[in-house]
């Protein structure tokens, strides 16, 4: 096993650790470690709420969940001799739930859950149809993880992080603030929120402190999105095997790694659309000097996927053009064409018996394939959206005799708040 140059203590918070990482992105966060080209290393984990989220058969967590302390990142790493202008090299060697403990209160132990997020705290990719806060909890076994809250389907992980990235210069950051600011003044009491500003409030910058903290706190950026640094891309296929060239903005790169996922589908489309859990991540650094120029690599990472996703033959897959659920066509809306196929395959599963919650749960934490199958002949998208067959323990493809009926359980619980 690796040197774990990041360890959590399961019975303590994130903050309460003798290494504190952070949740924000600034190139003033002091590294917790510093790395040579060539080293591998053991990270571990917190799940994205450190604890906040429980496995019990109530909502009121999800729709309560305070999303100015995501994400709870381990890092940054710095890599030595790494400049601005080169490639970081990231390979990721191993990852799991947290090793050695099958049980407890914190996600990773044995357990999981998924989200849908409400309209009013975060919302998902499917607000407008599911506006209330629902949860489910997955239980681990091996490799394969089931469910009391959506039952009938068991399926092998994808296990990957869902958010990994390297610190942004000074300047990329004000080009972030700057835009992001620009789009949020467009629409400032949407709901949910077009982007999120710096918020000082629930900010962890790891060793920082006085008026190094104040100053950061203010200009820090939030995690939730993807950005030029890789940040919380959340690619289902960045497995055990991976390698990702990221780009370097700042001496010593500075590496962040957070967002641990058992499963997900493409998409995540209910916002906290994987299952998701705390653990460990082994991995491997090294560096391309002035590989951004040489690969053309001014900005997002370039990967090589890992090789031991999930093996499934037979799929059931679904279509979604670019016309609204009121006939109003779009111009090549590749988003509103997801949206549609998304929305389609939640319709069918409903007809075996499973709410149209469950459904929705389902297609963000179950290893779904989701492309964009025509994106030139106007006016229509086309994106399709694959269900595996395997995962459900009854016939699932459209016979003569039509559907059978399955027992739902207890259901998704939804948020009384």
């Amino acid at each position: 096993m690796p040197d774990v140059v990041f360890p959590l203590d399961s019975t303590r918070r994130f903050t309460d650790q003798d290494k504190i990482g952070h949740n924000r992105w600034h190139p003033d966060i002091p590294p917790v470690a510093m790395l040579k080209p060539g080293d591998s290393f053991r990270v571990h984990r917190r799940e994205w709420f450190d604890g906040e989220i429980h496995n019990d058969d109530s909502a009121d967590d999800i729709r309560n969940a305070p999303l100015h302390i995501v994400h709870a990142l381990s890092g940054p790493f710095a890599v030595e001799g790494a400049k601005p202008g080169d490639l970081l090299i990231v390979d990721i060697l191993d990852l799991g739930p947290i090793p050695q403990e099958d049980s407890g209160p914190l996600a990773g132990q044995g357990w999981g859950y998924t989200g849908i997020f409400a309209k009013t705290n975060g919302g998902g990719f499917l607000t407008d149809q599911f506006p209330d806060a629902y949860k489910a909890i997955w239980d681990f076994s091996g490799q394969k993880t089931t469910s009391r809250h959506v039952p009938h389907v068991s399926f092998t992980g994808i296990v990957h992080p869902g958010l990994m990235g390297t610190a942004p210069s000074h300047e990329l950051l004000s080009t972030w603030n700057t835009r992001e600011a620009a789009l949020i003044a467009t629409d400032p009491d949407r709901e949910p929120a077009l982007a999120l500003p710096p918020e000082p409030n629930g900010a962890i910058l790891g060793s920082l402190s006085g008026a190094d903290f104040d100053r950061v706190a203010a200009e820090a950026a939030r995690t939730a999105p993807p950005r030029e640094n890789g940040g919380n891309q959340d690619i289902k296929n960045l497995t055990k095997g991976s390698r990702i060239f990221y780009p370097v903005f700042v001496d010593g790169a500075n590496l962040s790694v957070g967002d641990l996922h058992f499963s997900q589908g493409d998409g995540e489309i209910t916002f906290c659309g994987a299952i998701e859990m705390g653990g460990f991540i082994d991995l491997r650094v090294d560096l391309i000097p002035g590989g951004m120029e040489t690969y053309g690599v001014s900005e997002n990472a370039i990967f090589m996927p890992g090789n031991t996703d999930p093996q499934y033959s037979e799929w059931l897959a679904f279509s979604g053009t670019s016309v609204t659920l009121d006939g109003e066509q779009r111009y090549l809306d590749s988003q509103l064409a997801y949206q549609r196929a998304c929305l389609h395959a939640i319709d069918y599963l409903t007809k075996f018996g499973y709410s149209p919650e469950q459904a929705y749960l389902l297609l963000g934490a179950a290893p779904i394939e989701g492309r964009l199958s025509g994106v030139v002949d106007i006016p229509n998208s086309c994106a399709t959206v694959y269900l595996p067959t395997a995962i459900f323990d009854f016939p699932v493809a459209p016979t003569a005799s039509g559907p059978v009926t399955i027992d739902p359980g207890i259901g998704a619980p939804r948020s009384s708040a």
